[in-house]
This record gives structure tokens, sequence and C-alpha cells, in this order.
């Protein structure tokens, strides 16, 4: 303490500090706090994107065996027409 500093100056100086510090303090958690909100925002949005990609994938994969179904067909009444074609053409 310096000679025209009383002992409620240094007081109040460190309580000052002490004060200024715990600002930074409660700044740096309150930061902290809002970037784990946007991270659960991102991963509550790419747990929604998720979801509609496998719903997604599981219509086009009924699509795919819908489209399956319809080729086997196709190519059965082909090799049927096929067949007749070849059996009328010998008698």
């Amino acid at each position: 303490m310096s000679s025209g500093e009383s002992a409620l100056d240094l007081a109040a100086r460190r309580l000052e500090q002490a004060v200024n510090m715990l600002e930074q303090r409660l700044a740096q958690r309150l930061k902290t706090a809002q970037a784990g909100g946007a991270f659960e925002q991102d991963r509550a949005k790419l747990a929604a994107e998720l979801d509609e990609a496998r719903a997604r994938e599981r219509v086009l994969e009924q699509a795919g065996l819908e489209a399956s179904e319809a080729l086997g067909r196709a190519i059965l009444e082909i090799r049927a027409a096929l067949n007749g074609a070849a059996q009328g053409a010998e008698h």
C-alpha cells in the first residue's frame, strides 16, 4: 500500500478486480453455453435430416423392388413371345 492509499482504497481496488474477473468468467461461461446450444440445434437438425434420408431410402428401396418385379415379368413375357414365335416358325 502506498503512502496516500488507505486500507479502504486497497480493499475497494481488490474488490473491483475480483468483480472484473467474475464478469469475465461469467461471460466465458455464457459463451460456452451458447455454443453448446448451437451444437444441440445442429445435432437435432442432423437427426431430422437423417430420419428424412432413411424414409427416402425406404421409398426408393420399395420402388426398386417394384421395378425389379416388373422387369422380371417383362422378361418372362418377351421369352414367351419369342418362344411362341419360334414355335410358330417351326410348324
